[in-house]
This record gives structure tokens, sequence and C-alpha cells, in this order.
């Protein structure tokens, strides 16, 4: 069969609306902006704090539904939600870098560099270098994030003062030792993310039976909901190993030990089977998490005259 392709738009052209250019700086701002918005649920640090506690020490809690019990009972909402700070403002960064950059590499690889190349490799290489740099403003912020989550009593009660321990006792690079192995994650998940999205979608109108244009926006942005939320299922699963050594080096690093030596070194302790502790909490906050931010992102595209992603 043949490979499906890539088709050229040559110039930038105008939305329906008129307001934004395609394919202009002013729409890639736009993008980067919708990732910010769309990439932070609130309720995201229920999750995270059991999340990552159970990763660290998979014999803390007998289940999500008694750890978070167990949470409230001993530090109240704000346990609840503790870590929120770095979560929302390291996510922010990433969302925007992200998303931003994904339309750019996808504009650029796709029209620019290799437009008669196969669409799922242009999205596989646009999501890998839009996550790759996406991933350094991430890094330092979730490094702060899992050792307050992890550590009781906890490392840091605020962003500030996390910031402030780690770099007065191992430097900047102190915040960025978690880089590679985020990478590890991060690239694969984000890989799977877009790519299972625009496929899912794609998938979705051909079994419709008419193009994308012939729905209303608000049937456009149902479509993206379902494609968000399969595409999350996938890539909770494939990254979900990597999440784990994440927290595990973020909370277990010995000072001066190299990212592989660390690696090798929990590997041995945890096994195989400990890679996934965790997996089922994290395949529903990330199955319902980018199936929300797949839906806003494309509401405020559609909100700005722009359209949906996907499905042409």
């Amino acid at each position: 069969m043949a490979a499906t392709k890539m088709q050229g738009r040559g110039p930038p052209a105008r939305t329906p609306g008129g307001r934004i250019e395609l394919y202009s700086p002013t729409y890639f701002g736009a993008c980067a902006l919708g990732g910010i918005i769309g990439m932070e649920d609130p309720w995201q640090g229920r999750f995270s704090v059991v999340k990552c506690r159970r990763q660290v020490d998979p014999k803390i809690y007998s289940s999500n539904i008694s750890a978070w019990r167990s949470i409230y009972a001993k530090e109240g909402i704000r346990g609840v939600f503790f870590g929120w700070s770095p979560t929302f403002v390291g996510y922010c960064f990433q969302g925007g870098g992200k998303y931003g950059f994904y339309e750019v590499f996808k504009y650029l690889y796709g029209e620019q560099m290799f437009p008669s190349t196969n669409k799922t490799i242009i999205y596989l290489g646009a999501s890998a270098s839009a996550e790759f740099l996406a991933d350094m403003a991430l890094c330092p912020f979730e490094a702060i994030k899992v050792r307050m989550q992890t550590t009781l009593p906890p490392f840091a009660s605020t962003l500030r003062g996390g910031w402030g321990k780690v770099t007065a006792k191992e430097g900047t690079a102190g915040l960025y030792k978690g880089l590679v192995p985020l990478w590890g994650r991060q690239i694969p998940y984000t890989m799977v993310k877009f790519a299972t999205f625009e496929k899912t979608v794609e998938y979705i109108y051909k079994t419709l039976g008419k193009p994308k244009e012939a729905y209303s926006t608000f049937q456009q942005t149902g479509v993206s909901f379902l494609g968000g939320y399969i595409a999350g299922i996938g890539c909770a699963a494939v990254s979900h190993p990597a999440d784990v050594m994440v927290s595990k080096l973020n909370s277990d690093r010995q000072a001066g030990e190299s990212a592989l030596k660390a690696m090798s070194r929990i590997y041995g302790n945890v096994g195989f089977m400990g890679l996934w502790n965790g997996l089922s909490v994290r395949i529903v906050m990330i199955g319902t998490l980018t199936a929300f931010q797949w839906l806003i992102y494309d509401s405020f595209k559609v909100a700005l005259g722009l359209p949906t992603t996907g499905g042409h």
C-alpha cells in the first residue's frame, strides 16, 4: 500500500476568519499559548503525589484510594495537592514548548524539508524534536516536585525553597541530573501521544465517511477529545518504566554518582516488575489529562479562528 504523504500547502494562508496567518510566527505563538492553557490540569497534583510516592516506595500505601485517605487524614487538603507549584510552572513551560515546537517542526519537516515523506514519520520526528527542547525547561521543576512529594518530612514546602536548597548544595547541575532519563521517558511518550492522536483522528474521520470540514467545530473538538484519550492510554504505558526511574533518580541518586551507575543500582534494587509500580493510577491520570489537553488546545485554536489538529 502506498504511503500517505504530506500535502504541500505552498505559501502561508490566512485562516477562514482572516485573523491569524497559518504558519506565521503569530500562529506558532498562539499554538504555544494553547499548549500552556491546555497542559496543566488543576487536579493533576492529587494523582502526582500518590504516583511518585508509590513509585519510590511501593509498600507505603496498599492502594490509590487508601493513599489519598491517608494523605488527607495526616496532611489535610494541602497534602493532597502538595507540590502543585513546581508541577504547575514546569508543565506550563513544557506545554508551551511541546505544542508550539510541534507545530513548528511539523511544518518545517512536512512542508519545507521533507514534503514527500510519510506523514507518520513527520509526526514522530516533529514530536521528538519538540519534546527534546521542552524537557530542558521542565527538568528543574520536575526535580524539585519529585523531591517535595517523595520525602517525609518534605524536602521543601515551596518551589522557591526547593530551588534554593538544590542549587545551594549541588549547584545548577542538581536541577538537571534527571534530564537524560526525563528525555527517555518523555520523548517516546510524546512521539506516541502526537502520532497516535494524529492517526486516530484521521481514522475517525475516515470511518465517519466525511471530511473534517463537513462537521461543526463542536463535533471536531469531540473527535479531538476521543483521539486524545486513546493516545493517552498508549503513551502512559510506553513511558511508565522511565517515569518510575526518573522518580527514583530524583529521590535516591547519590552525590557524584553518574546517571548510568545510579540507574543500574536502582534497577538492581527494584527489578523489572518494580518499574511498573503505579501504572494503574498513571493510566487514569494520563488518559484523562491527554483527552482534556487536546480538547482545550483545539478549542482554543477554534476560538482564534484556527483549524483543529489532525484529520487533514
